[in-house]
């Protein structure tokens, strides 16, 4: 017997089953992430909440922006071309967009004066965990209490997220993104 997290493979013990009947399939195929959850009924029941629901008070391009660049600051290669594959299109980020979500500095060329704030305050989030008094009043400006606590919340899913997957080392799945080539995050 190993301590290594791994996913598991069918067939599922049924109360494991029943939960994994509940998270996001395609075709029948559940993510091997969903499948690393699923070692402790516990935390495939309440370790990551669904963020990913249409009653998120952040539009979708904002709460990709956040899991991208989480996951890019985790070096979550996995989770981060998930996310590429599955929502970028539809969150309307352009491919130098998604490539620019893994460099250490944001490009105010690419991003909107918002969407670079947003950046910056995810990148120190990450970093200390807390913002400065000026980056803290602009996200404030920017941001409803409500979205704030998205964020917060996006946040430390997506860590949760990428320290599960990194630490079960899973490759991505067939149809992930993978990194861009010049990672400006020391990879």
């Amino acid at each position: 017997m190993t301590n290594q997290l791994t996913p598991l493979i069918e067939p599922y013990p049924p109360e494991i089953a029943a939960v994994l009947a509940t998270y996001p399939q395609q075709e029948g195929y559940i993510l091997a992430l969903f499948r690393t959850f699923a070692n402790s009924l516990r935390f495939l029941r309440k370790g990551v909440p669904n963020l990913l629901d249409r009653e998120s008070p952040l539009p979708l391009r904002m709460r990709e922006i956040v899991i991208l660049r989480t996951t890019a600051n985790r070096n979550c290669e996995y989770e981060w071309g998930v996310h590429v594959a599955i929502f970028a299109k539809a969150a309307k980020l352009t491919h130098a967009q998604i490539s620019a979500t893994c460099d250490a500095a944001v490009d105010p060329a690419l991003w909107d004066e918002c969407e670079a704030r947003l950046l910056g305050a995810i990148d120190v989030l990450c970093r200390d965990g807390r913002m400065d008094d000026t980056l803290h009043a602009a996200f404030i400006a920017d941001w409803t209490m409500e979205q704030q606590l998205e964020i917060f919340a996006l946040c430390g899913a997506y860590h949760t997220v990428s320290f599960v997957a990194n630490a079960a080392r899973l490759p991505g799945e067939a149809f992930a993104a993978v990194f861009p080539p010049a990672r400006g995050r020391g990879s």
